[in-house]
């Protein structure tokens, strides 16, 4: 039996894990759960998976979650210190699922077990790849992509070397502003923004979609992760979602990987690793499909792209800036107080600030150095908010 936790399994990934697991649950033994104030699902699949503990985020919620599973022999904790002791409890294999920084601690955690990580959290690789990658050489660990796109490449370079590599493409499917007119895009609702063309899954990251801040996060991700220079990533609009990455070599050959957009894919290449088993995701039927399309990213439409390069090109905790400034600006326009074009103005103001501070951004990179400058950013981009309202 392999142990295993997930961080983040009230999110739709958690959630898409927890069914994969719970197609075959001899084969496991759950450790932990973790989620935040989602407490009823929370409580449901920590007693359906007979897990050991289950772990709220939120510690005014721990009397909540103590009730759901009164009786149940599952374990109740609440608050950042519960998380890392959870991240500490033996596991063959755990998810990293929570959304945005606030998963990077536990995760560096996990890694020091020596374990597998299955890393959803792309936010952790962006703010602080070197410190990741160096911890999980340090303990031994592995690290394993879960977004669609590095999981993709992930699997289009078995047996290949990195070498050999001359490009990589990832693929954005445009969101759900990709046809807009770009003058109406000011007034994009909250709403608008929330609804994926594609793609189920939860409100922020369908939001970044459509403002394409996932994408720049998944540019400066594959960077970190894979070790390759900044132009040699590409990115594609693709409005099916089919095509999920291409790894182009340097004798001209593509090669690409295609599959339904659903992403217990990901989640079940990286829970079955170094094996393939059956998953129950669609089948492509290519005759009915007909075509696939392609085009440029309009820069214009997704000002995001051109900060991750930005971002690249400076290095050091350029990325933990950029992160901490579009999850502020991101809360900003759920709470409706910017509009949705606000946001990339937001980021690029932070990042020009911030930019200057050598000291700064050159620190050493420790998970004090990144908090630190991540409280920084936040509330460069609060004070960038309220002059957006003003």
């Amino acid at each position: 039996m392999r142990k295993i936790s997930i961080f983040g399994a009230t999110g739709s990934i958690g959630q898409s894990t927890i069914d994969l697991i719970k197609r075959a649950p001899q084969l496991y033994q759950v450790v932990a759960l973790t989620g935040g104030g989602n407490i009823a699902q929370l409580a449901a699949d920590a007693i359906a998976l007979r897990a050991q503990l289950a772990v709220t985020a939120y510690e005014d919620q721990l009397p909540a979650l103590q009730a759901a599973l009164d009786g149940s022999g599952v374990e109740a904790a609440a608050g950042q210190a519960a998380l890392i002791e959870a991240a500490t409890r033996p596991a063959d294999w755990i998810m990293s699922a929570i959304v945005g920084v606030a998963g990077l601690a536990p995760g560096l955690k996990a890694l020091e077990q020596g374990t597998t990580l299955a890393l959803a959290n792309k936010e952790s690789l962006v703010c602080a790849g070197e410190l990741l990658l160096k911890t999980a050489k340090q303990y031994g660990a592995r690290l394993l992509p879960v977004d669609s796109e590095h999981s993709a490449v992930f699997q289009g370079l078995v047996g290949e070397e990195i070498s050999a590599v001359e490009r990589i493409v990832i693929t954005a499917s445009g969101g759900a502003f990709r046809d807009w007119p770009l003058e109406d895009l000011k007034k994009a609702t909250l709403a608008q923004a929330s609804s994926h063309p594609n793609w189920d899954m939860g409100q922020r990251i369908t939001i970044d979609s459509a403002s394409m801040f996932n994408k720049a996060l998944e540019v400066i991700e594959t960077r970190e992760y894979f070790g390759v220079e900044p132009d040699q990533i590409e990115v594609l609009v693709h409005p099916e979602s089919l095509v999920h990455a291409l790894v182009g070599f340097h004798d001209g050959a593509l090669m690409a990987h295609l599959g339904a957009p659903d992403m217990r894919h990901a989640i079940g290449y990286a829970l079955h690793w170094p094996e393939r088993r059956d998953l129950p995701v669609a089948r492509l039927d290519l005759a009915s499909v007909g075509q696939l399309n392609f085009r440029q990213p309009d820069l214009a439409r997704y000002p995001a792209l051109a900060q991750a390069r930005d971002v690249m090109r400076r290095r050091g905790l350029m990325g933990a800036v950029f992160n901490a400034a579009k999850e502020r600006a991101l809360d900003h326009f759920i709470a409706g107080s910017i509009r949705f074009t606000d946001m990339a103005e937001i980021t690029a103001r932070v990042l020009e600030q911030i930019e200057t501070q050598s000291s700064l951004i050159d620190s050493a990179m420790t998970l004090d150095s990144v908090t630190q400058i991540d409280h920084i950013a936040r509330k460069a981009a609060d004070v960038a908010a309220a002059q957006s309202i003003g």
